[in-house]
């Protein structure tokens, strides 16, 4: 399956095209059911988990969103900024920069192939990012590099699409995320999206993502919200 998807290219020219959609931080991105609220328990929850954080990660930051949302909680945090699109971290930097006291650095790659160093972070997010991620071989590296990367204590926070091991629920979810999209827009937009899911993405479900979790070495995993084939969840660490 995996070769009939969008290569790592592909994917970061569509980023490098769509930076203003990705930077508001209202709606954080419009495509994602439940984008706001997602976003906002997440910050909550990292903040309560991880009350004297000073070190973030943010994976896939596009514009810098859930940085900026973590900083409203937390102003002091130096931000390390991980993304595929070397526009989405230049606005994320500018951002994320005039907004924090704290020290602000950037990597630009496939999260598959950088260095995170070892416990570095006391907190990652991870927003529509992982369901980029190809076999499950891909899947356990990198949440093992992120276990790896965070303080004992620290705790890595996920939002992202997921998919369902049932298929007649998964078909379920599917069309009702359709008609979301089309009651949000219409039904050009609807196949516009539906089409580059289906192109680019490989959710996995969100109970194989939390039994990987707790393989890689995670003591306590937590669901924040979950609606649709759209889900918030964590692990500590």
């Amino acid at each position: 399956m995996s070769k009939m998807k969008s290569s790592a290219t592909e994917i970061r020219a569509r980023f490098d095209a769509d930076v203003e959609r990705f930077s508001n931080l209202d709606t954080g991105q419009s495509a994602t059911i439940d984008a706001p609220l997602t976003m906002e328990l997440i910050a909550r929850a990292a903040v309560a988990t991880n009350p004297e954080a000073v070190n973030l990660l943010d994976i896939g930051c596009g514009a810098g969103n859930y940085t900026l949302k973590l900083l409203q909680h937390l102003p002091g945090l130096d931000s390390t900024l991980v993304d595929l699109s070397l526009p989405m971290i230049e606005r994320a930097f500018q951002r994320v920069s005039a907004a924090t006291s704290g020290r602000v650095a950037t990597l630009q790659g496939d999260i598959r192939d950088l260095d995170l160093g070892r416990e570095q972070f006391d907190i990652v997010v991870a927003a529509a990012v992982f369901h980029h991620l190809r076999e499950e071989a891909e899947w356990r590296a990198v949440f093992a590099k992120v276990y790896t990367a965070l303080r004992p204590g620290g705790s890595l926070w996920i939002s992202d699409l997921v998919e369902h091991s049932v298929p007649a629920v998964q078909h379920l979810m599917w069309k009702r995320y359709g008609d979301y999209l089309e009651q949000f827009k219409d039904a050009v937009y609807r196949d516009h999206v539906l089409a580059y899911v289906g192109h680019e993405d490989s959710p996995r479900p969100l109970t194989f993502q939390l039994d990987l979790l707790r393989d890689c070495g995670f003591r306590t995993v937590e669901i924040l919200h979950k609606n649709n084939c759209f889900a918030a969840f964590g692990a500590v660490k």
